[in-house]
């Protein structure tokens, strides 16, 4: 049995990777300060191997007992998160980062960072490669999160390097599933949480732009074989199936059999315009890829979290 450490373990994806690892029999260790995360996401967990610690990894943090894997997911991931915290963000990916670099070298654990797609920033090369630098703005409102997880990326190949620790990345696209807050501000919540309420659908700018959405649970698999192989550069996971927000918006009327309009609205600063992984190095190296396509993840979605948490009832 190994001990697995999740930072950010009470979020949308933490918890999920804490179900998957649990259900593979792992003792898991979650971490996290509940700034975005909640409680109501481990409620279920009943497992004596399960260990739940309330802190913030942007001070120093211990822990007693033997690790084996570190998986570093802890950090605001939507707009809506990193605007309103934008100072803690930043401390997240550079002290938390430092922080739990240094608790996996001290136990000799295999260390993943999920990083995202947004070190790409709006990219001038589609769909994009591991090998792409990005195109990235560092002052603007998004620049938080992305540099971010670009000095986070940055530091945990200097200690690699440097320290020997034994690392690995995961730039993760947009992923969805259950356990998303309805007005967590990505695309996909606020989506159902409109159509399900028969409100209007907004969409940004025309709804031109494209995303890939991978379903959680192809994406947690995706997380794990990375953890579990030798691996240290940078390797995309998400699902290259690629659609317009527009497109996106009509999928979520016809799923949900909603009544709801669509409606436009201006175009956020520096949204990006394009996104979809290049997962050439994902099939190759950990022969993964998704198997659940958008219609089929977002029928599991509604099925899985039930209308009333998708429309926020209750808050």
């Amino acid at each position: 049995m190994s001990t697995c450490l999740v930072t950010g373990g009470a979020g949308f994806l933490g918890s999920h990777l804490c179900d998957e690892l649990l259900r593979r029999g792992h003792r898991v260790i979650c971490v996290d300060n509940l700034e975005t995360g909640s409680l109501a996401n481990i409620e279920h967990i009943r497992n004596p191997e399960f260990t739940w610690l309330q802190l913030d990894i942007v001070e120093p943090y211990f822990v007693d007992e033997p690790v084996d894997f570190v998986y570093h997911l802890a950090s605001p991931a939507s707009p809506i998160d990193y605007l309103r915290i934008p100072l803690h963000t930043l401390k997240v990916g550079s002290y938390g980062t430092h922080h739990t670099l240094g608790l996996a070298k001290k136990h000799r654990a295999r260390f993943l960072i999920a990083s995202t797609s947004e070190v790409y920033g709006d990219p001038q090369v589609h769909p994009q490669p591991e090998s792409y630098w990005g195109h990235v703005n560092p002052i603007g409102p998004r620049g938080v999160y992305d540099e971010a997880k670009r000095y986070a990326e940055a530091l945990t190949m200097a200690y690699h390097r440097a320290q020997g620790v034994d690392t690995a990345i995961m730039r993760i696209f947009n992923t969805y599933g259950p356990r998303m807050r309805p007005h967590d501000g990505r695309a996909i919540p606020t989506f159902l949480r409109q159509a399900l309420s028969s409100k209007p659908i907004t969409v940004f700018g025309e709804g031109a732009q494209t995303r890939s959405f991978c379903y959680v649970d192809d994406l947690i698999r995706g997380m794990i074989a990375l953890a579990e192989s030798g691996e240290h550069d940078p390797v995309n996971i998400g699902n290259p199936d690629e659609f317009t927000l527009l497109e996106l918006a009509q999928t979520v009327i016809e799923v949900t059999g909603s009544s709801s309009e669509i409606v436009f609205e201006a175009l956020p600063t520096d949204d990006p315009q394009v996104r979809r992984p290049d997962i050439t190095r994902a099939k190759e190296l950990l022969g993964w890829e998704p198997a659940i396509a958008l219609r089929e993840g977002l029928e599991r979605t509604i099925e899985a979290a039930g209308a009333d948490v998708l429309v926020g009832a209750g808050r």
